[in-house]
Order: C-alpha cells, then sequence, then structure tokens
C-alpha cells in the first residue's frame, strides 16, 4: 500500500478542520463536527463531468497558477495536489494596537515605582497562503470526479516585548481560511480550464 505523503496527511487533517467552528483551527478542532459541517464541505466541493483525473488536476492546478499560486507538490496516484504563494501578513489595525499599548504602558511606568516597563505586543509579519486540493471518482458514476480543495493560511508572527522580557519572533499559527469568495474564484476559473482541457484549447 502506498505511504500518505505529509502534505496530504495535512489535507485530510484540514478537511476534518473544516467541521470545526470559528476563524482559527487549532488542533482541539480537528474532527469535530458542528452546525457548519454541511456548508463548509459544499463550499469547498464541487462535481465535474470528467472521468480523467489527471486532466482535472492539470486544469486545477492551472486555476491556481491563474489566481497567484506555485504548484509545490503534486501525487497524480492520489489525486492530490497542493500549492501556496507568499503573502506580507501586517494588518494596520494590529500596528495601531501595538502603539497603544506601548505608549499607554510606558506611560503608566512613567507613574509608577516600577522603573520603566514597556509591553510590546508580536504582530504578524508573514504569511503562506497554501491550497490542498483532492480529485477523486465519485462511487458508483465513472463519469463524474469529485474536487475538494482547502484554502489556509500559516502565519508569522514577529517579536514583541513584555518588561524586561524579549519575546522572540517566529511564534507560528494556522488558520483555515472560511472566505467563500476566494472557493468560488477558484471554481470559476477551474470550470473554465476543465473546459479548454476538454477542448484541447
Amino acid at each position: 500500500m502506498r505511504s500518505l505523503t505529509p502534505a496530504f496527511a495535512v489535507f485530510v487533517l484540514l478537511v476534518a478542520a473544516g467541521c470545526s467552528t470559528g476563524p482559527k483551527t487549532t488542533s482541539k478542532d480537528l474532527f469535530v463536527l458542528t452546525e457548519d459541517s454541511a456548508a463548509n464541505k459544499a463550499m469547498q466541493t464541487r462535481l465535474f463531468e470528467t472521468k480523467n483525473t489527471n486532466e482535472l488536476l492539470s486544469a486545477s492546478a492551472a486555476a491556481l497558477q491563474d489566481l497567484g499560486f506555485q504548484v509545490t507538490e503534486t501525487d497524480r496516484s492520489l489525486g492530490f495536489l497542493r500549492a501556496a504563494k507568499e503573502r506580507s501578513a501586517r494588518e494596520y489595525g494590529q500596528e495601531i494596537r501595538r502603539g497603544i499599548v506601548a505608549f499607554l504602558t510606558t506611560l503608566l511606568s512613567a507613574f509608577s515605582q516600577g522603573g520603566n516597563t514597556i509591553v510590546l505586543i508580536p504582530v504578524d509579519l508573514q504569511q503562506q497562503i497554501a491550497a490542498s486540493l483532492i480529485a477523486q471518482p465519485v462511487q458508483e458514476d465513472d463519469k463524474r470526479q469529485e474536487v475538494r480543495i482547502v484554502f489556509y493560511r500559516l502565519v508569522w508572527k514577529g517579536d514583541g516585548q513584555s518588561g524586561d522580557t524579549y519575546l522572540p519572533p517566529g511564534e507560528q499559527r494556522m488558520e483555515m481560511l472560511r472566505d467563500a469568495e476566494i472557493y468560488q474564484q477558484f471554481f470559476a476559473r477551474l470550470s473554465k480550464s476543465v473546459f479548454l482541457e476538454a477542448e484541447k484549447i
């Protein structure tokens, strides 16, 4: 039996995590079914009238590249691919909060006997937006394929400070993206790519 690649294993966990609530995905959320489970699956899944998995994967790769992603891994025997793109994660609101907290803690320390105590909240610096996709035949229907894709992001924080304690950069978190628009954009491009693949245009 073929062993699963690490990226494919992550995809399986993310699909399960897609059934959890809230904007963030943690290990405790995995395999938790909620009221949003059906809605998440519907958002992430489409059926296509084709029996050629390889052509569907090629069309999926083209659709992701149109959205600025680079394909980083493909396993045609599993009908799996992964793509990613790098983006800045800096947010205006986080920078404002960091400045306000630093100002207030500096002001308070100036009027207290505790000395110079400053708090700098770590802010998001860099993010990798990734997509993991699986394509497989619909059971008992060899003329249709099911495509399920999960978009998520890995975010790295910068450094910070709490009093005399330095908080080094590099803290990382993973969040599943539940914005319906990115899924709609992908499937719209995939539908077009599937047509072009079928017509060899």
